[in-house]
């Protein structure tokens, strides 16, 4: 009876550890390839982002990748149908500025139809403020960055479980600026950043996503709030949470649709 009971005790272990092991394979997927990805960058509007900087720094990164990638400064290309259904992914920077009927339905049908949309800053989240259809796409929008341009601020990586996140732990931005946003609170929050009373003492300890995905209509969208001066990028942390970000939101096309619903009032 002891032996009976010793077997079956240690094959519950193997199982629970072969299922624990499995497990962590399973969040430990790949970050997906650009290898031959279509990857449509636009850029433009505010010119104190330094818009051209940020997509030449991208660019090469995603030449090296193996990407197809065109460029744009107009918000014109949008409305080119074939370029926009065959495109894998759009990386957006374009602070400010305004969009017309047309370009916005070009973008919106292909984000809904499966294209990806990446960004980052002010460039995808402070744009087209005349469309809050653009705003329903990005899940966010700027409010201010207290302090304009501030010594530091640090970021917590809230979902250290997810493929873009996995492997990066909580890091500091130094000499740049930090974004209080209003954001859709349904988002896939992936990172958050919280602000002290140093500025405005009434948001002293208030917590504020830095990085979310979410899905509009088949597309995969991410953000992050980094980005103020493209030297941002050169913390290895905010520019592995770009990049992976970047391959997560060009798989829109090649994967089944996840729920990333994530409710933050849901009923108990």
């Amino acid at each position: 009876m002891f032996k009976t009971n010793y077997f079956l005790f240690v094959f519950l272990i193997f199982v629970c550890i072969t299922n624990i092991s499995c497990a962590q394979d399973k969040e430990a997927e790949p970050i997906p390839s650009l290898v031959g990805k279509n990857i449509l960058m636009v850029y433009g509007g505010w010119e104190g982002h330094q818009p051209d900087v940020f997509t030449e720094k991208v660019s090469k990164w995603l030449i090296s990748e193996g990407a197809n990638v065109t460029i744009s400064d107009s918000l014109g290309v949008y409305i080119q149908e074939k370029l926009m259904n065959n495109t894998d992914l759009i990386i957006l920077y374009y602070t400010q500025g305004n969009i017309t009927e047309d370009q916005f339905e070009g973008l919106n049908n292909a984000i809904k139809n499966g294209t990806g949309l990446a960004g980052c800053h002010g460039g995808l989240a402070d744009s087209f403020h005349e469309s809050q259809d653009y705003e329903y796409i990005i899940g966010g929008q700027w409010v201010s960055h207290p302090g304009g341009k501030i010594p530091s601020y640090q970021v917590h990586i809230y979902d250290s479980n997810d493929p873009i996140t996995q492997g990066i732990t909580d890091f500091e931005m130094k000499n740049t600026e930090q974004y209080y946003m209003h954001i859709d609170p349904n988002n896939k929050v992936l990172a958050t950043t919280s602000f002290t009373k140093d500025q405005h003492y009434w948001i002293e300890g208030a917590i504020i996503p830095l990085s979310w995905k979410r899905y509009h209509g088949e597309g995969r969208v991410f953000y992050l709030s980094i980005g103020h001066d493209p030297k941002d990028f050169d913390t290895y942390e905010a520019w592995q949470l770009l990049t992976r970000g970047i391959k997560w939101a060009s798989e829109s096309k090649y994967h089944v649709k996840e729920n990333l619903l994530k409710p933050l009032y849901s009923k108990n």
